[in-house]
């Protein structure tokens, strides 16, 4: 064999080739593997886009592989068909190899943006498991303050309200500290009322005026405050070390019941010491910040505080009334007993003056008018008329007494009766003319035609009414005249005294009588006239007819009885020594009884009834029917005999 020259072959190593075998046997393994691991994970996934790529590498690789395998049989001499195979395997590798990398430079970019896509979901996955996280501690957060809300809208005492929602705020939030400043009722000062760690000493105080205070009170909302603020200053500062200074948020929360109280040398800060600040603060040295969410549910805790003191207060007022009440119902009860007792006393001490002195009353008047039927000298019978009138009087005194006690116990009943009306003004004259014609005074009486003759009503009453005001007259007058004048009272004759709607109309079965008293005088002032039927009322003036010691009861019992009659009454006067007109008006009954049989014509009242006169002027022989005095009785017998 010939050496060709441009060989340069070394001598054959069976090991090395060996060695060479096997490295192209398992290159040619993996290369063929590779692509079956690739189409099988291919058709694993839901989708791949990129096919194409996919089987020119796994071509490429196949033909390495290729390569790799028929060099197995190149180590040694081989055949010329061997070497084109290897000769088109190569070629086939190299045209594969070089489409598969143009085709990447489009491929990688897009692959490492897909990267690139891969890594922004998942920091937007981390980014809303953060919000997720956060949520659901705001949720927490939302939770735990709805039941501190029913906490504190749990209670109704104000010390408990307050500690129960610092206290909530503190394990919520996870505060460091929760303080609440208060407005000083006799300062301009906020003094440090309520802490929960009790960093600071309860009672501090800080001016009105702070600048932090005008920012938390001109707000709706919960606001942060410097960490360097007097309202902050509830917990120590570190002396030494690195000191992160914390957040620090403040509220207000309104004090009803603190508005009541008057500012002292500062006007301008009345509308401040409405409000109560609720200071809350951070722990330090930590990540922890006041966001939006947390001030807004820390203002809604601040609200229903507000409200709950509210209620609170509404609610200590309305107990401290309810005990102002009882108590008051307790002085009203024993004075209404007390009340009871002196009434008890009165009624006792009427009914034995009743009893009593009606008797011994009765007697003297018997007895004086007994002596006056007999013939005296003047002097005698001018002290037996003295003893006359005084013991009328006295008996119409007690009359009144009693009357009036009636009326104010409301047992004092109208009786309803048929009486001459006509024949009840003659003796009511009659009665008064003896005590006129000793003071030489003129009596007259006017009856209307329209008058009716018979009338139904309480004659007594009335005869009470009308001797009152005709004694009256009568007693003020030193000169003159004293007339009195009945007829029926109309609307068209009555509009110059009183407004005509002052004045009942008459209907069907009634009328309305009105009467006058008219004398000429002492007269009354202006300043009295409001006053006189008042009991026991007195002047004022030092003149006129209550001069003389007071007006008694019996204006003011004859006003009851106008009442209780269905009327008015009033007294008209032009000043003191122009006289004095008595007017009232009374409603009665009609009784048409001019054709009734059993009735005659100048009877003083129907048969069956009896006899109605002068109310207090009784009769010798009434009296002396109640009198116990055999010898008064003996002697009024032979006198009439």
């Amino acid at each position: 064999m010939e050496e060709d020259p441009v060989c340069h072959c070394f001598p054959r190593d069976d090991i090395l080739m060996k060695y060479q075998y096997i490295s192209d046997f398992f290159i040619a393994l993996a290369y063929f593997s590779i692509p079956l691991e690739l189409i099988y994970f291919v058709k694993k996934s839901a989708s791949f886009p990129y096919r194409w790529v996919l089987i020119q590498f796994s071509a490429f690789i196949v033909l390495c592989g290729a390569t790799h395998l028929i060099n197995l049989w190149t180590v040694t001499p081989h055949s010329e068909t061997l070497a084109r195979v290897m000769t088109v395997a190569k070629v086939s590798t190299a045209f594969i190899s070089c489409a598969t990398a143009l085709l990447l430079v489009h491929i990688i970019p897009e692959l490492l943006s897909v990267k690139m896509r891969e890594l922004l979901l998942k920091m937007k996955a981390e980014e809303l498991d953060r919000l997720m996280r956060i949520i659901q501690v705001r949720e927490e957060k939302e939770r735990h303050f709805r039941i501190l809300n029913q906490e504190v809208r749990a209670s109704l005492d104000s010390h408990t309200i307050v500690t129960t929602a610092m206290i909530g705020l503190v394990n919520t939030l996870g505060l460091e500290e929760c303080a609440l400043w208060t407005p000083s009722p006799a300062s301009s000062e906020l003094h440090l009322s309520h802490t929960v760690c009790h960093h600071s000493m309860v009672g501090s105080a800080v001016p009105l005026n702070l600048p932090a205070l005008d920012n938390v009170l001109s707000s709706n909302r919960a606001t942060k405050i410097p960490h360097t603020s007097p309202l902050a200053r509830i917990r120590p500062v570190p002396g030494r070390g690195r000191y992160v200074p914390p957040e620090v948020a403040a509220v207000k929360v309104h004090l009803p019941m603190v508005s009541d109280i008057p500012a002292i040398g500062w006007p301008e800060l009345a509308g401040r010491r409405s409000y109560a600040v609720m200071v809350l603060m951070l722990p330090p040295d930590s990540a922890m910040k006041w966001r939006d969410h947390d001030l807004e549910l820390v203002q809604v805790v601040a609200d229903q505080v507000s409200a709950a003191l509210a209620h609170a207060a509404v609610l200590e007022e309305s107990m401290r009334v309810r005990d102002q009440l009882m108590e008051q119902n307790l002085a009203l009860d024993l004075s209404r007993r007390e009340a009871e007792r002196a009434i008890g006393a009165r009624n006792n001490f009427l009914a034995v003056m009743n009893h009593a002195m009606r008797t011994p009353l009765h007697a003297i008047i018997c007895l004086s008018s007994l002596l006056l039927e007999a013939e005296l000298a003047a002097e005698h019978r001018m002290v037996i008329e003295t003893v006359l009138k005084s013991s009328s009087l006295m008996a119409t005194l007690l009359h009144d007494a009693l009357d009036t006690a009636r009326l104010e116990d409301g047992n004092l009943l109208l009786e309803a009766d048929v009486f001459n009306l006509p024949s009840l003004f003659r003796e009511v004259i009659g009665l008064i003319k003896p005590i006129a014609a000793v003071k030489k005074l003129s009596v007259s009486l006017t009856l209307a035609p329209d008058l009716p003759p018979w009338a139904v009503g309480d004659s007594k009453r009335l005869t009470l009414i009308i001797m009152n005001l005709a004694g009256n007259a009568v007693k003020f007058t030193k000169e003159g005249y004293v007339s009195v004048a009945a007829s029926v009272a109309r609307t068209d004759s009555l509009k110059e005294a009183r407004p005509p709607e002052s004045f009942p109309r008459s209907g069907d079965g009634n009328f309305y009588l009105r009467v006058q008293v008219k004398d000429s005088g002492c007269g009354i002032s202006p300043q009295e006239l409001p006053h006189l039927f008042k009991k026991f009322a007195h002047s004022h003036t030092g003149a006129g007819r209550n001069s003389g010691g007071g007006g008694g009861l019996g204006l003011a019992l004859c006003k009851r009885f106008v009442n209780l009659m269905g009327g008015q009454i009033w007294l008209e006067s032009e000043g003191l020594r122009k006289g004095c007109t008595a007017v009232f008006v009374v409603k009665l009954g009609l009784c048409d009884n001019d054709n009734h049989p059993s009735f005659r014509k100048g009877s003083v009242a129907p048969p069956g009834q009896t006899p109605r006169g002068g109310g207090d002027a009784i009769s010798p022989s009434r009296m002396l029917q109640n009198d116990e005095s055999r010898y008064l009785l003996r002697n009024w017998h032979q006198s009439t005999s």
